[in-house]
């Protein structure tokens, strides 16, 4: 691999050197291939060989410097303090086969500094509900952390119950959050100028051809925070906790815990246990992504030349993007032109959808077997299993509609409104009953199943053999919502 330690370099006031604390006993659980050759490790003997026991802290490579990072952040709305990696480190930066640096960040591998009340480890049901989801995330085409592998071991690691500890590997373009300026602006800010410029230099360094170059780069990572919740928000992803420490400096998903991907339909759904006011709920993503920033971007008043009127004007454009984004897509969706006929046909459709309940996912896609039934039997089947669940006011409202779709489909280019369709409706997406199954088999000691989702999830938007129909079979309709616990 090409080793580009950097953040290493920066004052020592920012990260703790240490090793990891070795797990007892480690065994693989997976290993991502594809994320594996993209970072040249399959390249090299010595990763290969020795994988398990790198990602079990038993066996640390001489490029690595594991260091643990410090940030502090806004939990739930709440000042929260220090924080950090309280259970991983950030093992190495290298350049992957694309030019790009990447982290490699081991995620429950012991207590650091910043662990507080934690025991720095993580148990095997978080790893591997973050290991699928980081994977189909990527596979869906939305910019996120993915992980190289994961393992399970004989230690004992206590939650609600004692459970199997385990250890992930996670990739991401960056671990530099919002939290990270948070922490250097109440403890360090003298850094603040040094540090801007590392994160310009490293991740924005078209920046620098600006006259303007810290306005901006923060323009910038507005932007893409946008365009990233509003990936979030078109695929039916809510991330659950949305504090300011989980959100990265590049638009990039990070840090999953009680995460879900919306099944029936219902846009105030909350899917974190802990969230009992629905600050994170699915419909609030994009004002608390705009709340983060806003409560981020003050602390480069201290930097020369930036006022408060200079943060207002990289502010603005948000909203904007975040509408333009999430527009297009969802008219991409229909197979439709982003105009305002298709706007409205896309608005009444999400109401259908909220008024029935129905399943976010299998509707979507089963429009392909309206609009074009003989190539799609799947999606015909989809659809009927759709217009089942329609009582007789609901069945008028949805001929209604369909009418208007098609006669507005036969407006456009069939062959490109088919291929939108195709390729953003997925059929599957990680259901929370499916991460629970290869859990259940996995605590057995059983790993096919995280290799067969692993496998479906490698292709999200195309129909597969390997799939069986509890994959994209939604709960009953007056199921309980199902949130999910923070406890990992």
């Amino acid at each position: 691999m090409h080793y580009k330690n950097t953040y290493i370099n920066l004052d020592t006031r920012l990260y703790h050197e240490q090793p990891p604390t070795p797990l007892e006993n480690p065994r693989a659980g997976h290993f991502n291939e594809q994320v594996a050759q993209q970072l040249g490790w399959t390249d090299d003997e010595e990763l290969m060989t020795h994988w398990v026991d790198i990602l079990a802290g038993q066996y640390v490579p001489a490029d690595f410097k594991p260091l643990a990072m410090a940030y502090a952040g806004h939990q739930f709305g709440q000042w929260a303090g220090q924080l950090g990696d309280g259970r991983g480190l950030l093992m190495a930066q290298v350049v992957d086969k694309q030019g790009k640096l990447q982290d490699l960040h081991l995620k429950g591998i012991g207590l650091t500094p910043y662990s507080r009340m934690g025991d720095g480890r993580a148990v095997l049901r978080s790893t591997i509900r973050e290991y699928l989801c980081g994977h189909a995330l990527t596979q869906l085409g939305i910019p996120s952390s993915n992980a190289l592998g994961f393992v399970v071991s004989d230690t004992k690691v206590r939650r609600e119950r004692m459970e199997a500890g385990a250890a992930l590997m996670r990739v991401a373009d960056s671990h530099i959050r919002l939290g990270h300026v948070e922490w250097i602006a109440s403890f360090a800010p003298d850094l603040l100028g040094e540090f801007t410029d590392y994160m310009i230099d490293t991740y924005y360094p078209e920046c620098r051809d600006s006259e303007t170059p810290v306005p901006v780069f923060l323009t910038v990572v507005v932007e893409r925070t946008a365009k990233m919740i509003a990936d979030w928000q078109l695929i039916g992803f809510a991330h659950g906790v949305m504090n300011t420490d989980n959100l990265s400096i590049t638009g990039s998903t990070l840090d999953f815990g009680p995460f879900g991907f919306m099944e029936r339909f219902n846009p105030a759904w909350i899917n974190n246990h802990s969230d009992h006011t629905g600050r994170y709920a699915y419909q609030n993503q994009p004002a608390i992504g705009h709340w983060n920033l806003n409560i981020w971007l003050p602390h480069f008043m201290r930097l020369e030349g930036v006022t408060r009127e200079t943060l207002s004007e990289c502010l603005a454009p948000y909203e904007a993007t975040f509408m333009q984004h999430y527009q297009q897509g969802l008219c991409r969706k229909l197979g439709l032109p982003h105009e305002r006929d298709s706007l409205t046909l896309a608005f009444e459709w999400l109401t259908l959808l909220e008024d029935n309940l129905l399943d976010y996912t299998n509707s979507f896609r089963a429009l392909l077997g309206l609009v074009a039934p003989d190539e799609h039997p799947y999606e015909r089947h989809l659809l009927a299993m759709m217009t089942t669940e329609l009582n007789q006011k609901a069945q008028k409202a949805w001929q209604d509609w369909s009418i208007a779709y098609l006669a507005r489909i036969e407006l456009v280019s069939f062959e490109q409104a088919i291929n939108d369709m195709r390729t953003h409706n997925p059929v599957y997406v990680l259901r929370n009953s499916m991460a629970q199954r290869a859990i259940t088999a996995a605590e057995q000691g059983q790993f096919e199943e995280v290799d067969r989702l692993f496998s479906l999830l490698k292709s999200p938007y195309d129909v597969q053999d390997i799939a069986t129909e509890l994959d994209s079979t939604p709960p009953h309709p007056n199921a309980p919502q199902m949130p999910i616990s923070c406890s990992s």
